[in-house]
């Protein structure tokens, strides 16, 4: 019993290693989301060599969405021609070029080609850090797992949110650097994921790295994906024959449901908070606040609700915790704009800072436990493996799209209707998604990716002749284990 436990330990270590090198590379994204949140503000220190224009700062601020978007589509290829593993690789080259040039800037025209590389990057790990994840760790623990991508990010955007409140920016963007590095080293030690070896026919190493992960518990998922990718292997029109991919229930199906998911992520606050904190928390709690004090303090609470998240995702199904934040968030939001029109009218019969405080706490609770870690989960789940680098891709679109729209509009939004008719709209955004969630999303929770495939699909996937895949012999899979 003993032994038994600690080859479980072992297994459910090798996961953790290859979770870590991902998450690396996640913290060092985190990083980069929240720097503007320290970078503007001192652009406007006088003194300061760079003066860019009020046009030039909302580019420098949302622009990374983007560059997001044609980073979405070099993924795809590298994934599958070549593997997971040199995709990682790949993704880093373009965020440590972006911080190097925002170390050297003398300018914001510089500033603004760092956040164009930095943005290519971050849209080359959207599509790839939920597919690593999803395909390394075991069912058991892929949600957790999947969730300390949300962890990992809103770690890093209180690292660089407290470094630029002391440091200069470009001694922040140093630091942050360092994280893409400790990915690499990572990296390198590795396993290539075992889904995309069955994808390319090394069904034999495919088996090695599967049982040096999870151990032989598993092995019927492991049988049942290789026998997949060995029907698969077949069929030549995987990317030739588009409008004949779409109209497959288990492409078009979690291409939706992500697609709605997306946009509710990024209209929940998050992405707000972390690019014009400065600006939100002095128009909903008053200009004489410490703007750079309560951005911490509501960054520390996100990452203990993130922490959290980890824990209850674990545990809890995956339609009932998107319904309750959502519905939390849409709520929040709601209760925010209130309140500034209530305030902004003389309404309130008394007011207080606590009244805010608690409204955004409840917002950074929706997003930190839910709407951010959630949609890191399920889209590391829904994808179907024939077509997991292009369904990401694809849906990715509509994250960098929502992203763009958020930032880019803040500025002009805010001098037409004020922070409270940002609020109000965005609860209207998030309130549609949860529509669309409700008739697309199914239970996930503890289901093989071959299960949840087949789910959408609406019937198991079948061999030639009708027969439903079924496991192979052990005497392979027995060799298999004497040599792990």
């Amino acid at each position: 019993m003993g032994l038994a436990r600690l080859a479980l330990n072992c297994h459910f270590s090798r996961q953790c290693f290859v979770t870590t090198g991902v998450c690396s590379n996640v913290i060092g994204i985190g990083c980069i989301v929240g720097f503007p949140g320290v970078l503007l503000p001192q652009l406007h220190v006088p003194g300061s060599a760079i003066k860019p224009s009020k046009e030039m700062e909302s580019w420098i601020a949302s622009v990374l969405a983007i560059s997001m978007f044609f980073g979405n589509f070099m993924t795809p290829p590298i994934m599958d021609r070549l593997g997971r593993r040199i995709a990682h690789f790949s993704v880093t080259l373009p965020i440590l070029t972006g911080w190097l040039a925002t170390i050297f800037a003398t300018n914001s025209e510089a500033l603004l080609a760092g956040r164009i590389l930095q943005g290519i990057g971050l849209g080359m790990m959207q599509p790839l850090r939920c597919a690593l994840l999803g395909e390394y760790a075991s069912p058991r623990h892929r949600g957790g797992f999947l969730a300390t991508i949300a962890l990992a990010q809103g770690f890093g955007i209180l690292l660089v949110h407290t470094l630029g409140s002391y440091l200069s920016f470009q001694h922040t963007a140093a630091i942050s650097l360092s994280f893409s590095l400790i990915s690499l080293v990572i990296t390198t030690y590795s396993p290539e994921s075992p889904s995309w070896l069955a994808t390319v026919g090394q069904y034999d190493k495919c088996r090695e790295v599967f049982l040096w992960l999870r151990g032989k518990d598993e092995t019927p998922e492991l049988e049942k994906m290789i026998e997949a990718s060995k029907q698969r292997t077949n069929d030549k029109k995987r990317f030739k024959d588009v409008l004949n991919v779409a109209q497959k229930k288990e492409f078009y199906k979690p291409v939706f449901l992500m697609f709605a998911v997306y946009i509710m992520m990024n209209f929940s606050g998050p992405i707000l908070f972390a690019t014009y904190s400065t600006v939100v928390l002095q128009l909903l709690m008053g200009p004489e606040i410490d703007a750079p004090f309560w951005m911490v303090a509501f960054d520390v609470q996100r990452l203990i609700f993130n922490t959290g998240a980890v824990y209850v995702i674990n545990r809890t199904s995956r339609r009932t915790m998107m319904f309750a934040t959502g519905a939390l968030c849409a709520g929040s939001h709601l209760a925010q704009s209130g309140y500034i029109f209530a305030k902004s009218n003389q309404y309130l019969p008394f007011d207080s800072l606590w009244i805010p405080g608690i409204l955004v706490s409840l917002q950074v609770l929706s997003f930190a436990v839910g709407m951010i870690p959630l949609p890191n989960v399920i889209a590391g789940e829904v994808y179907p493996l024939q077509y997991r680098s292009l369904a990401g891709c694809v849906s990715v679109v509509a994250s960098s799209a929502s992203i763009f729209l958020v930032l880019k509009t803040f500025p002009a939004l805010i001098f037409s209707v004020g922070l409270q008719g940002v609020y109000l709209l965005h609860s209207g955004v998030i309130s549609a998604g949860l529509v669309v969630v409700w008739f697309l999303l199914p239970e996930t929770k503890g289901k093989t990716l071959q299960e949840i495939e087949e789910c959408f699909r609406g019937k198991p996937f079948e061999l030639e002749g009708g027969k439903e895949l079924e496991t192979l012999n052990r005497t392979e899979e027995e060799k298999m284990l004497d040599k792990c």
